[in-house]
């Protein structure tokens, strides 16, 4: 399965003009025989905290943007957004994904980034999103939650690349590099950590998305700094492979 990673430029909390920019981006990747088509976190308004300001309805705009790309252009694609709750009084930071049938599928982002404090203005949510792609065993996740390692694992049997939508700040770009690495060797996984480019409330992010496949080797990455859209190609007969012959994930005497 073709994937393909747009690393893009946000403008701060204005999602119609994130739209213009992001849909001949799509456009391109889907022209280019994508099949998934993935954005950033939170893609239509950048990492803020003004959620009374940004927060959309489970239908809101940012959502029907992606169902409308995903089912005029026949792609999967996802990004994240930032959606009221119905059992809280914050809002979700929400991967949806949306299917060349206009279905959606969604995630809650489970661990919130407290240094930033992500968790005073939004809830947190649960178990990743595990979605069969065209053969392909997608799990996703968003940002922070790279850097707890069990979510990983406890999905790793049923998952193929995992997807991983991020704002991640350039000062700690190389934790970004190094996580997602590691992720892919210990849960012998395809991953691709998707990032933004470009500056948003003071923090200047590198983009560095890149995909990993599930020997930890780099078999496609994005120039830092730079508006890109990353084509790589995902086979799960590799990661059936790559198990098959190194079994080590699945004898840890547990």
């Amino acid at each position: 399965m073709r994937v393909a990673a747009i690393q893009h430029d946000i403008v701060w909390e204005q999602p119609h003009k994130n739209f213009s920019l992001l849909a001949p981006l799509i456009q391109k990747a889907a022209g280019d025989g994508a099949r998934l088509v993935v954005l950033s976190e939170l893609f239509s308004n950048g990492f803020s905290m003004n959620t009374q300001h940004i927060s959309e309805p489970v239908d809101g705009a940012s959502t029907q943007f992606l169902i409308e790309q995903a089912t005029e252009l026949g792609v999967w694609i996802c990004g994240s957004v930032p959606i009221l709750s119905e059992s809280y009084d914050l809002p979700h930071n929400s991967l949806v994904l949306a299917s060349p049938d206009g279905d959606t599928h969604r995630y809650d982002k489970n661990h919130l980034f407290e240094y930033a404090g992500e968790d005073k203005h939004y809830a947190g949510g649960s178990t990743p999103l595990t979605v069969d792609l065209e053969g392909v065993r997608c799990s996703f996740l968003i940002c922070f939650d790279l850097r707890f390692g069990p979510d990983f694992w406890n999905i790793a049997s049923v998952t193929d690349a995992f997807i991983v939508v991020a704002n991640w700040p350039e000062v700690r770009r190389n934790h970004w590099k190094s996580l997602l690495k590691a992720r892919a060797i210990e849960n012998q996984a395809f991953v691709l950590g998707v990032n933004r480019v470009g500056r948003g409330d003071g923090l200047s992010y590198s983009g560095d998305s890149r995909l990993y496949n599930p020997l930890g080797e780099t078999i496609g990455k994005a120039k830092k700094n730079e508006v890109q859209i990353l084509l790589c190609d995902i086979d799960p007969s590799t990661v059936t492979s790559v198990r098959s012959d190194f079994p080590f994930r699945w004898n840890d005497g547990r």
